[in-house]
Parts: C-alpha cells; structure tokens; sequence
C-alpha cells in the first residue's frame, strides 16, 4: 500500500479535494475490479468514457478519484483528483506506485512500423544467450527470465507495463525490451517510464485508421524521442527518410545505423539464400540463418543497441549468427517435393514489397511465386488497394482471401484490395475467401520448386470475425495442408 501524497508526486493536479494522507491498496481504471481503498482513475477512451462509471467506482469501495471531470455530485470521505490528461496521471500514478521501477533496470524502447516485435524479441534472445538476465514486452508474448505471459496489445496499459518492469527488477533482471507503438504514445501508455535507449526502425503507411494522417502517425512517433531525457541514447535508422526527423528535437545522445548512408553503425549484404545470409557489420563477417535484407536492418538495429549497452563486439556477432526467425516473420519450410512455403506477418504494403522483392533476389528465373493474402477489417482501409498492386506485380499469383475481416464484410475489404490491382494482371488473380481453402488451391497450383507466400497473419493462431476467434494458424496449416496432398 501507498500514501496518496507519494502518488500523486510529478502529476500536475488542477484541482485536489479531500483528504491526501490515506493509504491506497491498488490503481484501477476498470470499475470492475475496484476493490476497497484502491484508486479509480477515469479516463476517456476511444469506446468507452470511464467518467459513466465513477460512481460505480466508488459503491465498490473506490476511496479516491482522479478524473478529467469533476462529478456533479461530490460525496463525503471521497477524495478527488482533477488533472488534465488521465491517461498520462495513470502512467505517474503507476510508476510512483511500483516505486519507479524503470529507473532501477536498463530499458529498451523500440518503435517503427516494422520490425519492432523482431527485433525486441531477438534483442531479449541475444541478451538470453549471453548470460544475461532480461524481459520482453513484445506484440507476441511478455517474458521475465524465460516465464512467458501472454500479451493481448504491442504496448499494454501503464500498470501492467509499470508491474512487468517491477516484477523484472524484482527477478533480478537487467534489461528489458519493450516495443513501443503509436497508439501506446499517443494513449500515454510510457508515460513514467524512463528509457535508456530509444530506437526506430522505419516508418510506412500503417494505422491510418486512427491517426488520420500520415503526418499525426509521424508526429505521434516522434514524440517518443522528444520526451527523452539527455542521458538516453536516441538511435535511428537513417535510410529511412524519416530517420533523421525522430532526432529533431531530441535531448538524448543521437546514434545511427544504416545499410546505404555513413552511419555510426554500417552494414553491407554479402551473400542472400533461401538458407540465410552472409553479413558484414562494420567490417566484421558472419552469417546468419535469417533471409531478407529487412532482417539485416533488424540484426543491424541489435547489434547497434549491443554495442550502445557495452557488450563485447565478437560475443555479439557470434550469438547473432545463432539466432533464429521469430515465429511468423519469413518462416520457410520446404516440402518433400521442393516446394517452399514462406509465412510472414507482412500486413502493410510496404512489409509486404519487402518480402517479395526479398523472395526475388534468391529465386531463380524459372521458380513462380503463389501469394495468399488478405486485408484486416476495421483497420486503416486505405493501404488495400496499394497493397494488392504490390502483390500482382510481384507474385506470378495472387489468390486474395479473408484475414481477420473482424466487423468488415469480408467481400467489400477484398473488393477494395482488388482496385487498386490493374487489369493487365487480373487473369492472374482468385478470389478464396476461406482461408485454408485459399492456401490448398495455393498448393494444388504450386508447381515443383515453386514459391508460395503466405501473407497477413504470421504468428496469430487466430481468425476474427464478428467479435469471435477461431483457430487458425498459417504455418500449421500450410504444413498440414501439403502432408494431406503429398506434396
């Protein structure tokens, strides 16, 4: 338990009423879970405005509120708290609640649109293999010290973000990698935390459907290095046109990292299979059993983070060469009758040019490339049609199918997806909206030798579609699928 004066230290309160020296037993901002004594902070979300549940709140033994609001009726023995942004109070709230917990441990905030879930979580392997105590907060899971957690959002809210760093210190770990998103910035989700080192990896059409504008979802990003303080360490991908704007305004030291541009940390391409790659990271050679040059900008942005956090240069590139995919990103496996089956996360159009044009620089001129793929429903509408011309001019195939359709009519997602697809490579493209039925006919076209992508979903083991889940994952049933066929 807190006194609510050491809670309250670092937020800006327009307005206090009621007593101030009282012990609060937890924070909440879901009404459902109050219990006695604890602290109810209402905050305004996109769906749902916690200000209708304060009085709830309060009959469920809510001993202090910290609104944007104040109520019209103010009841005896409850204590208010009136600040200009809950959702950023609820961020100090928790720091100051787990004792600040960031300040004690090494912390790594990654943000991008790409390449964030696989360069925290290969960051955390490498870390691993070094001997080194650590916990992920990633898209996929929550690890502290190899105990996994399942994650439901790429950034949680503030108190499981301030709990997990806690619970990190408490284990004795001392990093922790954590991927940062727009919607987690612009919600205040790291607001209290107190990051040794920020890194972007690039920015591409994505989450339009919230932001708006290209410039907000920027502007959103960049905010993450503005709030840096002088003693963090601000490292940018500066091939990205946009790397060198997150950096503007930043007070924290400024590093880079690039594969065409002099950067502090430089990489070249050497050699590129379906089985790995040959890299040079500042003039040092190793291999990799990674593929695709958007992976050498990742294991590049994980040797730069290594060598900012002090470990040694050829311990590093050693263990590097021993990591392997994570699940859903470029996954490949290969048939008995040699056709290779590639799963990838690829759900922007700029993800989905990579990977193509990565399975074009190792193909031979005879192999034809299959993709299965769809568009994710209540999502940024306006990337399908650009991502399904970057399919037909990649792809020898495009068989277009359901993602997540969620509360989108699954015919009018593909419908969009098709307009931007011109008519030269029409007879190329099936319309599946079954998914496994999508990826069968994907191997009953597939010649021997032949590719087939399996693009959107990558590590999700799911489909959503009218509010349910249903079991589905690609890699499983792609395997399953060519075992059934002989293939």
């Amino acid at each position: 338990m807190r006194k609510l004066t050491e809670l309250l230290v670092g937020i800006k309160c327009i307005k206090i009423m009621g007593e101030t020296n009282i012990l609060i037993h937890s924070i909440q901002f879901d009404s459902r879970k109050i219990e006695e004594n604890d602290i109810f902070v209402a905050q305004k979300g996109a769906l749902v405005d916690g200000h209708k549940f304060i009085e709830t709140a309060i009959e469920k033994g809510a001993k202090t509120i910290v609104c944007e609001i104040l109520p019209k009726n103010l009841i005896d023995g409850i204590s208010y708290v009136l600040v200009e942004k809950s959702d950023y109070a609820l961020g100090i709230l928790a720091g100051n609640f787990y004792e600040n917990p960031s300040k004690k441990i090494t912390l790594i905030g990654v943000t991008g649109t790409n390449g964030k879930t696989t360069t925290t979580s290969l960051l955390y392997e490498l870390c691993s293999k070094m001997g080194h105590s650590c916990a992920l907060i990633s898209t996929i899971k929550i690890i502290i010290n190899n105990k996994e957690i399942t994650s439901t959002h790429t950034t949680p809210d503030s108190l499981t973000i301030h709990k997990t760093i806690s619970e990190a210190v408490n284990a004795g770990c001392q990093c922790v990698f954590m991927e940062v998103s727009s919607h987690g910035i612009h919600q205040n989700r790291i607001a209290g935390l107190d990051f040794n080192l920020a890194l972007f990896t690039n920015i591409t059409h994505d989450h339009l459907d919230y932001h708006k504008t290209f410039k907000n979802y920027l502007d959103t990003k960049k905010r993450f290095f503005d709030l840096l303080s002088s003693s963090s360490i601000a490292l940018t991908n500066i091939d990205d046109k946009n790397g060198l704007y997150m950096l503007q305004n930043t007070k924290a030291k400024k590093k880079s990292y690039a594969l065409n541009t002099m950067a502090d940390y430089k990489a070249k391409i050497m050699e590129s299979g379906f089985s790995g790659m040959e890299l040079s990271f500042n003039e040092k050679n190793f291999w990799t059993r990674l593929v695709g040059r958007f992976n050498a900008y990742n294991l590049l942005a994980i040797y730069s983070v290594a060598m900012e956090l002090g470990f040694d240069e050829w311990e590093v590139l050693t263990k590097i060469s021993e990591l392997g995919n994570v699940k859903g990103r470029f996954e490949v496996f290969n048939t008995t009758k040699g056709i290779t089956c590639i799963v990838d996360y690829a759900h922007t159009p700029d993800a989905l040019e990579n990977v193509l044009k990565t399975i074009h620089t190792i193909k031979s001129p005879e192999q034809n490339i299959i993709t299965v793929f769809g568009c994710g429903g209540n999502r940024d509408a306006s990337k399908r049609p650009e991502m399904g011309e970057i399919a037909a001019q990649f792809s020898s195939q495009i068989i277009l199918t359901n993602d997540n359709p969620r509360d989108e009519n699954p015919e009018e997602i593909i419908r969009q997806i098709k307009s931007g697809i011109l008519a030269e490579y029409e007879r190329n493209m099936l319309v599946i909206n079954d998914r496994k039925e999508a990826i069968k006919t994907a191997f009953k076209l597939v010649l021997p030798h032949d590719i087939i992508l399996i693009a959107g979903k990558g590590h999700e083991t799911y489909q959503e579609i009218k509010g349910k889940r249903f079991d589905f994952d690609d890699l499983l049933t792609a395997q399953s699928i060519a075992k059934e066929l002989n293939l």
